[in-house]
Parts: structure tokens; sequence; C-alpha cells
């Protein structure tokens, strides 16, 4: 096991055992938080939450190896209580797994949202929300990705009226406002994908009112971000 892991999960075994301490007296009596929520939460402010996202990314891409992850150890860590210190939306493209782009982040550490193209419906605001008031989250990402085909079709929709049926049309319903904007006759697809996951990133930030809250009293960011398939690096975007 590499140092750097090494040294990191010392830190958490114990920030964990906390937790887990916390959450079985919780078990003892009433609950005011939802099943399996954190009795603590992480340590972690926004700054070094997102501090640790990219040098768990430069390490993915200095280090593509990446180092062990002890799932057994793990596991009996975080069975009794969890302190994830970041929520990631992502795209649910099978080429953008978060915990590797990250570094080989390990179980317990990412809160992860996933869907095509990274859109904030109320399921998704939903599950941030209970990541960041209930679990304690410090940070939250909107991970966007080139090559994305939801953005794609999306411009399609925008530049040559193409439609699509089903559930696949309201996902790319939503995503038309930044198409509409954004996409261009031969230009890439880049800025529209930039854009998408600013925009859902301020959603979050401005639409619900929990995650509204905790930013304005300096408990969570809520940041935008694009990975980059062909060469392993995330872009912050804002």
């Amino acid at each position: 096991m590499c140092d750097r892991c090494d040294q990191r999960t010392r830190r958490q075994f114990l920030a964990l055992t906390a937790v887990s301490v916390a959450a079985g007296m919780a078990g003892q009596g009433l609950m005011s938080k939802p099943a399996n929520a954190s009795g603590k939460g992480t340590s972690m402010t926004p700054d070094e939450a997102l501090a640790m996202l990219k040098e768990g990314n430069a390490r993915y891409v200095a280090e593509p190896q990446l180092c062990e992850t002890q799932l057994e150890l793990r596991r009996a860590q975080v069975a009794k209580g969890q302190a994830p210190w970041a929520a990631i939306l992502s795209c649910a493209d099978s080429r953008v797994p978060p915990e590797l782009v990250f570094g080989g982040v390990n179980v317990g550490e990412l809160f992860v949202c996933r869907n095509a193209a990274n859109i904030a419906d109320f399921a998704t605001i939903g599950t941030i929300e209970y990541g960041t008031e209930h679990l304690g989250v410090p940070l939250v990402v909107v991970l966007g990705h080139t090559r994305c085909g939801a953005v794609a079709a999306a411009c399609e929709a925008a530049l040559k009226g193409a439609k699509f049926t089903g559930y696949l049309g309201q996902l790319i319903d939503s995503i038309m406002p930044v198409a509409k904007e954004l996409c261009k006759e031969g230009q890439p697809t880049l800025d529209v994908i930039r854009g998408s996951a600013r925009r859902t990133a301020e959603v979050i930030a401005n639409d619900s009112e929990v995650v509204k809250r905790l930013v304005s009293e300096g408990k969570v960011k809520v940041v935008s971000a694009m990975y980059d398939i062909d060469t392993g690096v995330v872009e912050f975007i804002g």
C-alpha cells in the first residue's frame, strides 16, 4: 500500500470509529435523522475536500495503477456509519467512475449520484440534500465529461429538430435550454457540456433551500467540473 493511502486510511479509521460509536448510541433511542445517517460526519471543510479531489485526480493521471484499496477492512470500518466528504453528481457513462477518477477513493468516502448527462432532477437534488444535511458532506461536484452522448443528442435536437421519445426525451428536454443557447453548427459540444454542468450546479445551489442555506453558512460548496475521457484529467470550471 502506498504511504499516502496508508496515512489517509489511518486518519479515516479514527474518524469512522467515532462515527460508528455515535451511530450505535443513536440506535439505542429515537433517531431524528434518517436511517443510516452519519452520527458526526466528516471534519473536512469544503476547500479541503476540493483539494483532496484535485490531488486524487492528479494521482489517477500520473499513477493509473492506483493504490491498494483494502476493501474488506474498509467495509468493516464504515458498516455502522458513514462520513463521506464529497458528493459527486456524474453522468451514468460507464467510462466515468468517480471513485477511480478521483484517485482510487475507497468505500465510504464519496456520496455518488449518477444519471445520463448529470441532471439535477427531484430525486437527485433530494439525494444531495440528504448527503449535505444529514451526512455532513461539505462539497458537491457536478461532473460532466467529454464525448457525452446525452449532450450530443440535445445539440442534435436543438440544431436539427431531432426527436427522442419516452423518458429519454424528457431527459433531453432538461438539457435543451443550454443546448439552444450554446450549440452552433460545426461547433464542438465541449462548451455545452461545461455550460450544462455549470447550470446544474447553479440549480442545486439555488433551488434547494437546504443546500442554499448550507452554502450561505459556509458549510457547503457547490462546484462544476469536466472530466476528459481521453486524458483522465478533471477540469474544475466553477
